[in-house]
């Protein structure tokens, strides 16, 4: 628990993770560290967090910070140099690069995790003022064909709902969403609204994921196929009289070609189920509970976005809404997830590639407005290169020049190891960030420019329902470390643009921002904030959380399109006639899988700031893949052991978790792995880099691969109060630990020569247990009464206890029963561990459960009063229901104990 001065305030804040925008009370502890608790006033979260946001206080130290400029000098090393002398030599080779190739020849690559300014002033820079739109963002791998359904339809990338339509709806449906990991806080919401007012819930997704336990009806359709169900549902919807014939006269065009396209994709029930793998009794239920139910949101995430056909998924999606006017209204509209803290400030300011700024686009009409507000010198005007794009031009050397601010896209874009290797043909590769240390950053960077963190700096965010919140600081920027905004104003001044660029606070870009949304548009753009362009910096300061639109002279508006109004030129939506439903890649012998990838419960994105959490490591600790039963026995991986997943991009190796949850045919890995933390594990190298010819988001759910054993006759662990770099023969992943740093491991190696290793970095104090021939070494150096490094390595499931151990090591110091005992592997006074961690907010083990449930716990509820586990963020609670039901006896059981009573 951190102690808190009580001289010190808290600060209002927004959490640094999802779009769910969660508003935070951060209060310093006067030693860089702060007490971290949700702000009960802010209505996106009424002060509940998720497992990550509660966490956040773990993350707030300086370990591998980056805290000064470093540029690459001539031996190869990175060296500190001054911010003048950094600023200069960017601005310089920019220059160079653009007089000598064009504009084109330079990008930038941004990030969800950027403020609304930041973003602004490199949109401004780079579209206004180099004169190239080849701005894009790792938003692109989130929410691209959100916006891009959402622009085909609506004419404007707009939201049409809130979050209020979560409590208000009567049917609920998920597609492609693991609201219960991914988004847990509005899942609780949900869950609340099914429990006081009897919402139905409807998960529809490939996985049986954790947000199926509380649902009405499960749909597990076959990967791709999202757009038949929801044209198999439109067709009903016609059929059976369920269309507001109003709404689509007065409000809507193109629901011609939409319906006629729709029956040749799915016509019928009986098609639809033949064509999702679905059976007919699970599909037609489905179309009865949406037709009959006016109040329905459906929710969609990165199962839908995260296609080739993921435009189309959307749209199909939206047209089942527009045909029945249930868009805009209370409890009644499509809703997009949003991944990131600021993926929606980004596409606000024009964040992507085929975005201007303030919602407007490369249209002749728009360049003109953009050009005269900004007094911009060679605006672009053209579209620029998408994310996959842009790297697969740097591969070809047309983009010789790479800024790539608060994102790590060697990891997470597909085809990684591809990304990897054509960062090291750039002419010059700048980084602002604010870890000293990742993949991208290993890839050869020129220049790092130390950049503000969470906590550090302040400006705006805006999450899924539109609400403009504010991010404030509460510490100290440490070293060096500048905003990113200042950065980029810098080096705009040294290549000549300082008067368009003479911002002295986030206030002012704010201002700047507010007044382009409201330039020349009288309604007939979605994003206006005009009303906020006035703002005093004490009033930017004090903002509270706000819904755009913000026009002059109204209120803030909470939903769109209940009555029409829609942003195409006619102000009609457009129903879309999507193509017919098929994956880009076809299965073969040599690769029979499709792999699925995704994120768990406690991490986030390439774990560069969950994984400095030891709560947040104890849950999954370790790179795993899932694989259904029946193909774990047709492939000969088993539970607990290694396979190696091979597509014809990459490999990786990792743990196998056999379960029934996955569907046939099918493999789950989580993408949060890196070379940073782990070895060969970074599953954004197996992704093939497909992507959807709308909105150039890549395919990452359905690449495919193979799957083959991998053996290693020995498992192992390794703590100590320093960094190490364990042997390079073994497969190891890097874990957040309490007092130092952790290390899960397994090899094939000598166990004789683990002994050699340590002993060369052990201290003299140290006490071994070895059998060689059993293949078991263990041994601990200390210092005075605490353990400085220990090792315990042994076959497959002998390697002593991890979380003894690990706690163990935790303590300041041991007594001499500890001591003694400590080289067994095993608890000194005898009771048995807590076991992985199920609730990460409570830090409650997953034996410490089970007793619970041994003594009489039957629900999650009770688990919860007796424990805490479940009460906060609740995304604990599936996994406890599992656990419940696998200890619960039988009915025949309780028959019998009932009778003996």
């Amino acid at each position: 628990m951190t102690v808190v001065d009580p001289d010190l305030r808290a600060v209002k804040t927004t959490c640094a993770y999802c779009g769910v925008g969660c508003g935070i009370l951060a209060t310093p502890d006067g030693r860089g560290g702060a007490a971290i608790s949700g702000d009960p006033d802010h209505p996106a979260n009424f002060g509940r967090l998720c497992s990550k946001g509660s966490a956040l206080g773990e993350t707030l130290g300086l370990t591998n910070r980056l805290l000064y400029p470093m540029i690459r000098c001539g031996k190869g090393t990175m060296e500190r140099v001054a911010w003048s002398d950094a600023l200069d030599h960017v601005a310089h080779r920019f220059q160079h690069i653009i007089a000598r190739d064009g504009p084109g020849a330079v990008a930038f690559y941004l990030s969800g995790q950027l403020l609304t300014e930041d973003y602004y002033v490199a949109n401004k820079l780079m579209k206004g003022f180099v004169g190239s739109a080849n701005v894009d963002t790792n938003s692109r791998l989130c929410m691209a064909s959100s916006v891009a359904g959402h622009r085909r339809a609506f004419g404007a990338d707009t939201v049409p709902g809130c979050y209020e339509d979560l409590d208000e709806a009567d049917l609920l449906v998920l597609v492609g969403s693991n609201a219960a990991w991914c988004h847990p806080v509005l899942y609780q919401r949900m869950i609340a609204n099914k429990q006081k007012r009897g919402a139905r819930i409807v998960v529809i997704d490939p996985r049986r994921t954790d947000t199926v336990g509380d649902d009405d009806l499960f749909l597990g359709l076959r990967p791709g196929t999202d757009t038949a169900l929801f044209s198999g549902l439109l067709v009903y919807l016609a059929d059976n009289g369920v269309l507001d014939r109003d709404y689509i006269e007065l409000h809507t065009t193109g629901f011609d070609d939409a319906i006629a396209r729709a029956r040749s994709i799915t016509g019928s029930v009986g098609a639809t189920a033949l064509a999702t793998g679905l059976s007919e009794q699970d599909v037609a239920t489905f179309f009865r509970m949406f037709a009959s139910t006016p109040r329905v949101v459906t929710l969609y995430s990165q199962g839908v976005n995260q296609s080739a056909q993921g435009t189309d998924k959307v749209n199909a999606i939206l047209n089942c809404h527009l045909a029945t006017g249930r868009i805009g209204l209370p409890g009644a509209s499509p809703f997009s997830l949003t991944g990131q803290p600021n993926a929606m400030g980004g596409r606000e300011v024009g964040g992507l590639a085929n975005q201007l700024a303030a919602h407007m686009g490369f249209t002749p009409p728009d360049i003109d407005r953009v050009r005269r507000f900004w007094k911009a010198p060679r605006i672009a005007i053209h579209e620029g290169l998408k994310a996959v794009q842009m790297f697969e031009a740097i591969a070809r050397g047309e983009i010789k020049a790479l800024w790539v601010m608060g994102t790590n896209p060697a990891v997470s874009l597909p085809n990684a190891d591809g990304v990897r290797e054509a960062l090291k043909k750039l002419e010059l590769f700048v980084i602002s960030e604010n870890v000293i240390s990742n993949d991208t950053v290993d890839a050869g960077a020129h220049v790092l420019l130390p950049a503000q963190a969470w906590g550090e700096k302040s400006g705006t965010v805006t999450n899924s329902e539109r609400r403009i919140s504010r991010q404030r600081a509460f510490l100290p920027a440490p070293g060096e470390a500048k905003p990113d905004w200042w950065i980029m104003g810098e080096v705009a001044r040294r290549l000549g643009f300082g008067a368009a660029f003479s911002f002295t606070s986030a206030a002012d870009i704010f201002r700047e921002h507010a007044a382009l949304s409201a330039f020349e548009n009288v309604g007939a753009r979605d994003f206006d904030i005009g009303a906020l362009q006035s703002l005093s910096d004490s009033d930017f300061d004090a903002m509270a959380p706000v819904q755009w639109p913000v026009r002059q002279g109204t209120e803030p508006q909470a939903r769109f399109f209940a009555e029409g109004g829609f942003f195409a030129n006619d102000f009609r939506a457009r129903f879309i006639a999507p193509e017919m439903p098929a994956l880009r890649t076809e299965t073969s012998a040599a690769r029979p899988l499709r792999l699925n990838t995704g994120r768990i419960r406690d991490q986030w994105h390439t774990m560069t700031r969950t994984g400095m959490s030891p709560r947040l490591g104890q849950h999954l600790s370790e790179p795993f893949v899932e694989v259904h039963p029946d193909d774990a026995a047709k492939y000969g991986v088993a539970d607990g052991d290694f396979a190696r997943v091979t597509t014809d991009y990459g490999q990786c190796t990792l743990r196998v978790i056999v379960s029934e949850r996955q569907q046939r045919g099918m493999l789950f890995a989580p993408i949060h792995w890196s070379g940073a933390n782990a070895t060969g594990a970074r599953v954004g190298s197996l992704v093939a880099p497909v992507t959807d010819p709308f909105s150039g988001q890549p395919e990452n759910k359905a690449t495919p691969a193979s799957i083959v054993p991998y053996e290693y006759v020995f498992r192992g662990f390794a703590l100590s109060r320093k960094p190490l770099e364990l042997p390079a023969h073994a497969w190891v992943v890097r874990v957040a630990v309490n007092g130092g740093h952790g290390y899960l491991f397994a090899d094939n190696a000598d166990v004789a020569s683990w002994q050699s290793w340590l002993k060369s970095i052990a201290r003299d104090d140290l006490a071994e247990y070895k059998d060689f021939g059993g293949g078991v070494y263990r041994a601990a150096s200390f210092d005075g009464d605490r353990i400085d490094t220990c090792l315990f390595i042994g076959p497959a499931r002998d390697a002593g206890d991890w979380n003894v151990v690990k706690d163990l090591f935790a303590a300041d110091t041991l007594n001499h029963d500890q001591r003694r005992m400590l080289l067994s592997g095993k608890s000194a006074d005898g009771l048995a561990n807590a076991g992985p961690i199920v609730c990460a907010c409570f830090g409650v083990g997953r034996n410490t459960i089970c007793e619970a449930i041994a003594a009489g716990a039957r629900s999650a509820a009770d688990i919860g009063t007796k424990l805490k586990a479940g009460t906060n963020c609740g995304s604990c609670i599936p996994e406890m229901k599992r656990l419940i039901a696998q200890m619960a006896p039988s009915d025949a059981e309780q028959r019998k104990l009932a009778a003996k009573h």
